[in-house]
This record gives C-alpha cells, sequence and structure tokens, in this order.
C-alpha cells in the first residue's frame, strides 16, 4: 500500500474518502483536541450504549422491577452471544455471553484437559497474554501438578514461526491455547494451519480472541476450531468490565463440562433440584446471575460492528496500520523508535507498537501534556513498547497523522524529560 506523502491534507482526503466514515458520529467524542488510540484496551462509549443503559436502570429496573427477568434479561447471555457469534464465523447457539475472560478460560481449559485426560502437556507461547498463562499455571496447579506447560518461543520477541510451533506438538499435547492476535505486537496467528497442526495431534484448540474480534475477521467454524474464549471492552465498545464471551463448537458441547457447576448452568435452574444436572447445551458453561447491566451497553455497540461488516473494518483497519507505519518510517525511526510490530499485513492485527528506550516517559509525555498541546491517549507495554490501536469503526486518518506528529515533537523537543519513569498503577 503506497502512501506519496505525509502531509496532513493526504490523510484528510483519506477520511473523506472512507465509506466508513459516518461511524465515528455514533460514538461519544467529546474533546476535540484528544486523539484516542487505545481502542485495543477500551473501546469508545457508543452513544446508543447511554440510552440503552438508561433504559436498562431507568425502565427495566426501576419500572418493572423483577419482572425483567422473564421480560429480557434471562436470555441477554444468548442474545448477545449469537450477536458475536456473527463477528466470529460461529453458530448462535455456539456463543455465550458471560464471566470474565480469565473464568471462561479457566472453565475451558479444565473441561479441555478432563476430554483429554490420557495426556499431558499445555503448549501456549511466550507472546500470550500474562493472565492466560497465569490460568494455566493456576489448572496445573490445581490439577496435581499432573501437567505441564511448554511455551512456543519467539526469535524476535514479535512473531512465532510455524516451524517453532511443529516442534512443541506431539502426542502427549492435550491442549494447545493461543492469543489469536498477541497484545504486545499485534501478530496474527493463522488460526487455519494452526487448528489443523493441533487437530493432526489430536490435541484440543482454544483461541483467545481478545484483541481480534470487532478488527480482523475471524471463521471459527470454517477453521473446525473447537474452543474460543474474549473479551468485549475493546473492539467491541462494550465498556470497562463488560462481560466476556465462550464459545463451543456445538458437537462439544455435550462432550465438555464446566468445572463451575452454577445453578445458571443445570438443566432445569429454577426447579431447584439438589443434584446437578448440566444443561444439554452451551448453557452448561454458565456459572451464576449474568451481570445486567454490565451487559446493557453491548446490544447497540454489536450492532454497529455488524452493520459496518467486519471484512470492511478489516480492509480499513490494514490501510490504516500500514498508514501509520509509513509515517512511523519518515518522522520516528531516525528518532531512535523502532517498529515492534510485523510490517506484513498480513499477519498484524489492528494496533502497532512502537518501541523506545524512554517509550514510558514518552507515553506520559502524550498522554499529560497541558493544552495548547495535543494529547493523545495510546496505552504503554512492559518493557518499551508504545502501543498504538486502531479501532477503523471510529478512528480517522487525520488523528493517526496527528498522533504522530506529537510524539515527534515530544521527543525532538525532549519534552518526555519533564515526566517521571516512576509507573502508574495501571499502564
Amino acid at each position: 500500500m503506497q502512501f506519496n506523502t505525509t502531509d496532513l491534507a493526504l490523510a484528510q482526503e483519506m477520511d473523506n474518502q472512507d465509506q466508513l466514515a459516518r461511524f465515528r458520529d455514533e460514538f461519544v467524542i467529546t474533546d476535540p483536541n484528544l486523539v484516542y488510540l487505545d481502542g485495543n484496551s477500551l473501546g469508545r462509549l457508543p452513544k446508543k450504549s447511554v440510552e440503552r443503559m438508561r433504559q436498562v436502570v431507568e425502565k427495566q429496573w426501576g419500572e418493572r422491577l423483577i419482572r425483567g427477568w422473564n421480560e429480557s434479561w434471562i436470555n441477554a447471555p444468548h442474545e448477545l452471544g449469537s450477536k458475536i457469534a456473527a463477528l466470529i464465523g460461529a453458530k448462535p447457539d455456539e456463543v455465550l455471553v458471560c464471566d470474565s475472560t480469565s473464568v471462561n478460560l479457566f472453565k475451558l481449559v479444565i473441561s479441555a484437559l478432563q476430554y483429554r485426560s490420557d495426556r499431558r502437556k499445555i503448549v501456549s507461547d511466550v507472546l500470550n497474554f500474562p493472565s492466560d498463562l497465569y490460568i494455566f499455571q493456576g489448572v496445573i496447579d490445581l490439577l496435581g501438578h499432573r501437567h505441564r506447560l511448554e511455551l512456543i518461543p519467539s526469535h524476535d520477541g514479535v512473531s512465532i514461526s510455524p516451524a517453532s510451533i511443529i516442534e512443541l506438538i506431539d502426542k502427549d499435547t492435550a491442549l494447545i491455547s493461543l492469543t489469536h492476535v498477541a497484545f504486545k505486537s499485534a501478530f496474527m496467528y493463522d488460526m487455519e494451519t494452526v487448528t489443523e497442526l493441533a487437530h493432526q495431534s489430536g490435541a484440543v484448540m482454544l483461541w483467545d480472541l481478545s484483541h481480534s474480534v470487532g478488527a480482523v475477521p475471524v471463521d471459527l467454524n470454517a477453521c473446525s476450531v473447537d474452543l474460543a474464549v474474549g473479551c468485549t471492552y475493546k473492539y467491541l465498545n462494550g465498556g470497562p468490565g463488560a462481560p466476556a464471551f465462550l464459545y463451543v463448537r456445538r458437537d462439544l458441547q455435550k462432550e465438555l463440562i464446566s468445572p463451575i457447576w452454577g445453578w445458571f448452568a443445570s438443566q432445569s435452574p429454577f426447579s431447584f433440584e439438589l443434584n446437578f444436572t448440566p444443561a444439554d447445551d452451551i448453557a452448561r458453561f454458565k456459572t451464576g446471575t449474568p451481570p445486567v447491566l454490565s451487559m446493557g451497553t453491548l446490544q447497540p455497540a454489536l450492532d454497529l460492528l455488524l452493520e459496518a461488516k467486519v471484512n470492511r473494518l478489516r480492509d480499513k483497519s490494514v490501510r490504516q496500520t500500514e498508514y501509520l507505519i509509513y509515517l512511523a518510517d519518515h518522522w520516528l525511526i531516525p528518532l531512535g523508535f523502532t517498529v515492534g510490530s510485523p510490517r506484513n499485513a498480513e499477519i498484524r492485527g489492528s494496533h502497532v507498537s512502537l518501541r523506545h528506550p524512554e517509550a514510558y516517559c514518552i507515553n506520559r509525555a502524550m498522554i499529560e501534556s497541558e493544552p495548547p498541546a495535543l494529547r493523545v491517549i495510546p496505552d504503554f507495554r512492559a518493557p518499551d513498547n508504545i502501543r498504538l490501536g486502531i479501532a477503523p469503526i471510529y478512528t480517522s486518518y487525520a488523528e493517526i497523522n496527528l498522533a504522530l506528529q506529537r510524539i515527534r515533537t515530544i521527543v525532538e523537543d525532549e519534552i518526555f524529560k519533564q515526566y517521571s519513569a516512576e509507573k502508574l498503577l495501571v499502564t
């Protein structure tokens, strides 16, 4: 993808030609002096979600009270799951919105290990989100250290080679669990190829879609994926603490059982039987009462993404991340930055990491600079990554240009030296 100038005018021209530009107006954007490039951590608030929350709180809870359960709440995990299913290439009855990503991962990991009880190895990689690795380690401890975790190495800290994957998979592999798009570098696996490798060895394949869903096309059914989890507060714009989702392929739903036998997972929750009988479908992976208020923001956010269509969002994301890297090559590489993401768009998700020895102080300068300076919100990932998240449904080309200009100024003028390297609680 070729760009012929770093001038802001080109970015503005691309915005004028962008068929998805109208969706930007569907989100709450209050500060014209702020460029938000952290949609891969927390998506912007859809305007319709504000009204939706008002309806859930004032009408459904305030007026309808407990009648709300039969009127809409009880089916929300399935109805929202069916919308997410349309974004990830799954059947409507294969996706359930519930719990957090880590809790869902815990449930599916133990289910998979019980399903492959004759095997002892869990395979993941060194680029995986630490919370996923902690879950694996905790499960191994909980199950009496009968299993072991082996991590696929990375030769460059950015990507994973196919050969490295093959080397670790063998006939003792029970589960392969990987994040589809790596949280630091945005390296994106070939889902179909890796899933086929897992199945050739007889292992269960589990994907974490947290940095994929809503930004890159995913087709779980076409890839014959067994299990998946993901969050809804990044590119799905569900809001802070919004519940996560899990996917269990239909033919596996009666084969697997959650290790948490909550009452909503039972075949007939309101019969109040004293002995647990799991539901026959994906409902067996529920636990307790669904978080109705947290779910309230999801429907309008998902509807926007379904309207925009993931393939169109992906096309724009690729063009925008290419543009970002083009600007970085011209403005930032000469200042000591390196690109910490794959340059090949086919294996890159929807964010770009820029690495610099002073990344944390630069990051703070971007966020905390006093007006009239432009503020840019990225996020920092240790040891030296500034992540710039492209949420194509609302990120503009002009924002990308202005953000890269601002980073250049912060480094050229040594503004970053005014900011402490002491880490805040949340980076």
